[in-house]
């Protein structure tokens, strides 16, 4: 099973963030990193720029998506990173979120990866079958 581990922040343990020292922040994240890769359950893992300058929305609720520099939604809590995980069962992917290093204000959200299963009478369509064979060409799990 495949879970997607998301780092969201409220504004205060951003700021506690930014005051923090990085180089420990470094560490204990690093140390976390490398206990998932050991594991052999990290299957990808990044923090997401805090520049807002690259970053965008694209809004499907007209014809014409429209791409724009925001609204980023409620500022209340922001994503800032995220990590892909394959484990066994949802109590494993509960083992690893709880030991991610995040403090005060900051929550993980866990959201389970669909699978072939999911799509139930759909699972023998030609263009799932057709992503499945990408990702076993493209080496993706």
């Amino acid at each position: 099973m495949k879970y997607m581990l998301i780092m969201r922040a409220t504004d205060a343990a951003r700021q506690d963030y930014e005051k923090a020292d990085f180089t420990e922040i470094i560490e204990k994240m690093g140390a976390y990193n490398e206990a998932l890769l050991k594991a052999g359950v990290m299957l990808a893992g990044d923090g997401l720029a805090d520049s807002m300058a690259d970053n965008f929305v694209v809004d499907f609720s007209a014809e014409t998506p429209i791409v724009t520099d925001g609204p980023y939604g409620e500022t209340h809590e922001l994503f800032s990173g995220f990590w892909m995980i394959q484990v066994a069962s949802k109590e494993e992917a509960v083992e690893w979120a709880s030991r991610c290093p995040l403090g005060p204000g900051s929550k993980l959200e866990v959201r389970r990866v669909t699978e072939m299963s999911d799509f139930g009478e759909f699972a023998d369509n030609p263009v799932l079958q057709q992503q499945e064979t990408w990702r076993a060409e493209s080496g993706q799990v």
